[in-house]
Order: C-alpha cells, then structure tokens, then sequence
C-alpha cells in the first residue's frame, strides 16, 4: 500500500506529545511516529511518508529495560541519516501502552503497543471463546489507561442462541464491556465497527492466533492489507501474522495489529487488577481486616458475599489467580534484578 503525505495530527500527534518532542528533541530531529517493529528494525512516518530506521547505539546503551525500547505507537525523537533511512534517538513518553509478561520461563515485561485509544479484543465464538482469558485481556487494558471492547467473531459458525448464551456467560462473569458481534464471512457487525473509528485515533488488536484479527483489517481497508490463513474445518484460523504494524485507514482512523498471543502472563499489572476488578475492591473495604487476603480470613466481605451469591465464583477464581500469579511474578523478577546486580558488583571489583 502506498503511504502518502498526510498531517501528523492525522496520525494522532496533539499538542501534549508535541510539548514532550519540544523538551526532548534537537534541532537536528524531527518527530515522527513508529509505525512497526520486526526484529531490531522499525518503520518511522512523519508528514512526508515512511523509511526503515534503527535505534542508535547511544539509545541503546541509555534504555534501563526492554520496556524503554520503542515500540509500535511510540513517538520518537528521528534524525533522517538520507530520504531511505532512519535513526531513532529518543521515545517520547507513553499516554497508554499495552505489555505482558513476555512468553517462556522469562519473567519481565513486553511491550506490546503504545498511545492507543481503544483496544479491540477478539475471541472467537466457536473455538476460542474463554471468560478468564477475556478478563486477563480486560486487565491489561485498565492498567494500561486503554478502552477496551469486545468483539467475538465467527458467528457464522453459530446459532443466534449459541451466541446469546455466550454473551450471557460474559455478562455473568461480571464483564459489563460493550460487545459486538462480528462475521468476517457475511459482514455483520463490521458497519458497527466503522462507526465506532474515529479520524486521528489509534486501534489496536488483541486476541489469540486465528481468531480473524487479520483479516477485520483486510476488509476494513479493502484490500489484502494482510497475509492471512487459511481457515480449518474446526473454524480455526491459521495465524500469519508476524510483526507489529500502524495501518492508517481511508476515513483516517488507525489500526494496529499484533501478533496472536498464546499466553497472557500476568506481571506488573497491580493498578490493573484493582480497577478491573472494582467490585472486590469495593467489598474489601468492609472486610474485618485490613489486609485481608480474601481466601479463608474470618469475616471476610468477598467470600460473604460468594455465599449469598451476589458475587460470582468464576470472577472471584479469576481475581485471586491473577493476583498470586502477578505477585509472583514480581516477587521473582525483583530477586532476579537483586542478583544481578550483585553479580555487576562482584564483577567490576576483580576488574
């Protein structure tokens, strides 16, 4: 697809990242946006189009994680070394990100996106569909500041009462998120969709492989915008995409795809954890005590209120699992940072 000049607050520049670009710019810089990242490459834009970048050694050397690195979304600090490439020497700071624990045994943070305005998440409705998946997605876009809402796709693949009964079991888990219903086969839902896509705002995609993420976006943009698989007899699609990539539609609204996830680690998602689930924060103000763990402490408000059924099981289960694995989690990753610290010290002394 060819990229053509456009205005940089038609790919979602306001005057909050411009006073951040003032303070961290030089005069050589300019601002432009990262618009995908595929293994130590990336592709910035600015007003005149896009060119392939990489980030400078100096930047490198200065990133305190991998959370420091840029990611699709980002704003960067950009010198143009010639009218074909890029050097990236700064990232302005985050409105809104989306990261994970990154997969494997591993234990830190991965940045998925930045600067989104609302996370679409997907689920399919026949092979895929899982309420405790939802809520660890619906976590991550509340620690994030992300909006978030559902779409469930594949509904060719199911009854109207199939799928009434899977909207149920999402609004009985105490998920109150709008949903849209969405077949990529006959085009429901996708008019809904444009609806909702404003100019200059960026949308992102999260769901696991297969799901029918791609292809939403090839027949938003009208086009083979994205390679997709094909589809087995279970309804399950063949997940092809392999980097994270900004597509500008027509109308102006942007997109961002991302690679299907196959685990979604909990990890430094605290803040997110205590606003998603809000209804257990708001019943542990009347627990007898303070630091109530809500699993067996006497006078418990959470677990009263799982006896008298005003608060469902499967959502309490849930908030419990991501609590642990996170604390775990962190607790893990705070022994390995202390350890190799050490390690560094122990190091430079026999140097």
């Amino acid at each position: 697809m060819e990229i053509s000049p456009m205005e940089l607050s038609k790919l979602g520049l306001d005057p909050w990242f411009q006073n951040q670009a003032d303070e961290l710019c030089l005069p050589d810089q300019r601002i432009a946006r990262i618009t995908a990242v595929d293994r130590g490459w990336y592709m910035v834009r600015n007003e005149e189009g896009e060119v392939p970048a990489r980030a400078t050694g100096r930047f490198l050397n200065a990133t305190g994680s991998t959370m420091d690195m840029p990611c699709v979304g980002d704003w960067g600090c950009v010198h143009y070394d010639s009218e074909e490439s890029a050097s990236i020497h700064a990232v302005l700071p985050r409105k809104s990100f989306l990261h994970r624990k990154s997969a494997g045994k591993n234990i830190e943070l991965q940045m998925i996106a930045a600067n989104i305005d609302v996370a679409f998440i997907v689920q399919s409705c026949h092979y895929d569909f899982n309420v405790a998946r939802l809520e660890r997605y619906l976590v991550m876009a509340r620690e994030g500041h992300v909006e978030p809402l559902l779409v469930l796709t594949k509904t060719d693949l199911v009854t109207e009462d199939e799928l009434e009964q899977l909207t149920l079991q999402i609004r009985r888990g105490g998920i109150s998120t709008k949903i849209i219903a969405l077949s990529n086969v006959t085009g429901a839902g996708l008019d809904q969709i444009r609806e909702l896509m404003m100019p200059g705002k960026t949308y992102c995609l999260l769901g696991s492989s297969g799901v029918g993420k791609s292809t939403l976006i090839n027949k938003l943009t009208g086009e083979d915008t994205l390679k997709t698989g094909t589809v087995s007899d279970s309804g399950e699609g063949r997940h092809t995409t392999v980097r994270r990539q900004l597509i500008v539609l027509e109308q102006g609204a942007m997109f961002i795809d991302t690679p299907g996830m196959r685990e979604i680690g909990s990890f430094g998602v605290s803040g997110g954890i205590d606003e998603y689930f809000d209804d257990i924060q708001g019943l542990s103000l009347s627990c007898r005590f303070t630091n109530c763990s809500h699993i067996n402490e006497p006078g418990c408000a959470v677990l009263q209120a799982i006896e008298n059924g005003s608060l469902q099981p499967g959502h309490y289960g849930n908030y419990v699992k991501l609590r642990q694995e996170s604390e775990l989690n962190e607790t893990f990753s705070a022994e390995r940072r202390k350890k190799e610290k050490s390690s560094g010290k122990e190091k430079s002394k026999k140097n």
